[in-house]
């Protein structure tokens, strides 16, 4: 008969504050370095002290890894652990890893762009857009590297999909949330506003 694994001890009430403020901070990064995928909060909750603040535990951990390579940092009110952006040309050269957007042209990444700002938004609103029919296969193509997803039914009749993006959109792009998409100005200055006249840069949240 398998032997019943000891509840974990939360609240380490045995160990002086300090001691148990640091172990709190390394079950919080042993959590977050472990996950493939960025851990909410009620997750890391789990691993600390009744009424601890996750977020200032977070807040130590950052303040430790400021001078490392990589960083925790917050993805859709969750956080993962990820190398810094001035290290991405090192990576990429050491592991011959390719970017995640390599196999998106142009006009693809200016459809993903527009759902992102735009979201949920429908083929039809895409058409509006664009100015002709978005594929389904294009579509297609966005969902299966996990940039967008399906949003709700569009109240137009028919009720047909919208699409919106995902967590792994933000995890790609590196930001905290869709507050975080670049305004008029820095599109231009990145050089995309040539494909992006025509999407005019308005948030619906």
């Amino acid at each position: 008969m398998a032997k019943e694994t000891p509840p974990l001890d939360t609240d380490l009430e045995d160990l002086p504050p300090e001691l148990r403020w640091r172990e709190w901070m390394g079950r919080i990064e042993a959590v977050i370095f472990a996950s493939a995928t960025p851990v909410p909060r009620a997750d890391l909750a789990r691993v600390v002290g009744q009424g601890v603040s996750v977020d200032l535990l977070i807040e130590d951990i950052q303040a430790e890894l400021a001078n490392r390579s990589f960083e925790i940092a917050c993805v859709a009110d969750a956080w993962l652990m990820r190398t810094r952006v001035q290290f991405a040309d090192a990576v990429r050269a050491a592991a011959d890893v390719g970017d995640q957007l390599t196999d998106l042209n142009e006009f693809e990444v200016a459809v993903l762009a527009s759902i992102a700002y735009h979201q949920p938004l429908t083929r039809d609103g895409l058409k509006d857009i664009f100015g002709k029919d978005i594929s389904r296969d294009l579509i297609g193509r966005l969902r299966a590297q996990e940039l967008i997803t399906t949003g709700p039914r569009s109240p137009r009749a028919g009720a047909p999909y919208t699409y919106v993006t995902t967590t792994h959109f933000l995890v790609v792009f590196g930001m905290g949330s869709l507050r975080d998409l670049p305004d008029r100005e820095e599109l231009e200055d990145a050089g995309l506003a040539s494909w992006h006249t025509k999407v005019p840069v308005v948030c619906n949240w």
